[in-house]
């Protein structure tokens, strides 16, 4: 992946982890191995560990299930830890992006079932359109290879780039083959593209990173993802081979019910949607 940046409070977190699940004296396969211990989910807190927490709180103990909810502010850590079984499951990503993850990293992280999809948003502090981008614009994109290829579909999708004709999920700056805006493109990390806000004319950014940055998807974006046949639903995963796990098959059933299709649907209006 194109994502160098350097892990901080991410891995410190994940660091604090692993000893934990050490100190219990069951290894490092300790989280996924035990299945009448809890499940341990890694997710991004929003809106990742906002649901996971409602079913934990609502659902959970009902369907005797005893669930964990771990946060990660990153992209990277929450794979790794599912990988090597400091964690159960991991609630956070796409399929494009686990696809392109384990090519790269030699992972074998598999979906489970599709939650939730969070439309992609190009937001800006400096114009109320789109349309309105002086010549020469900045926007910065996410640096991971399948978000930054997304960021740029939504602008083709906007008429505002056009992108090599059969390009697909690996598209870069460099596949653009029109931009009549000579519009200037900004790499940085996923997590950081809400705060670059201030630094640049307009930014695309993921939905899970918008609704923490207090911006509303579905009422501040200046262009969102149509999430008629979207391929990047977000999904509960596992490693391959825990798919049968009874602690995930309790919590895949109850991420699909009714309870949490309101909850979605009440709390955040559009800005992220149900995919069941």
């Amino acid at each position: 992946m194109r994502n160098t940046a350097k892990l901080t409070t991410a891995a410190v977190a994940f660091g604090a982890l692993a000893l934990g699940l050490t100190a219990c004296g069951s290894g490092k396969d300790s989280a996924s191995a035990d299945h009448n211990g809890p499940l341990i989910v890694a997710a991004s807190p929003t809106p990742h560990a906002e649901i996971l927490n409602f079913v934990k709180d609502h659902l959970a103990k009902k369907a005797g299930l005893d669930l964990e909810v771990k946060e990660f502010q990153d992209y990277i850590v929450p794979n790794t830890a599912t990988e090597d079984g400091s964690v159960g499951a991991n609630y956070f990503q796409n399929q494009p992006y686990l696809d392109d993850f384990n090519k790269k990293r030699g992972t074998h992280i598999v979906p489970v079932v599709t939650v939730h999809l969070e439309p992609l948003g190009l937001y800006s502090h400096k114009v109320k359109k789109a349309d309105a981008l002086k010549s020469g614009a900045t926007v910065a994109v996410p640096n991971d290879a399948v978000n930054e290829a997304r960021a740029l579909k939504l602008l083709a999708d906007d008429k505002l780039i056009t992108l090599k004709s059969g390009v697909g999920n690996e598209a870069t700056p460099q596949d653009i083959v029109k931009n009549p805006k000579h519009l200037q493109f900004k790499e940085v990390e996923a997590a950081q593209t809400p705060r670059s806000l201030d630094d640049v004319d307009a930014a695309v950014v993921n939905g899970n990173y918008a609704i923490s940055a207090g911006l509303k998807p579905a009422k501040d974006a200046l262009v969102l993802e149509s999430p008629k046949n979207n391929p990047y639903g977000n999904f509960l995963a596992v490693k391959q081979g825990n798919e049968n796990d009874p602690r995930v098959k309790k919590l895949a059933k109850l991420l699909t019910s009714p309870e949490v299709k309101k909850f979605i649907e009440d709390k955040y209006q559009g800005s992220v949607i149900p995919s069941f």
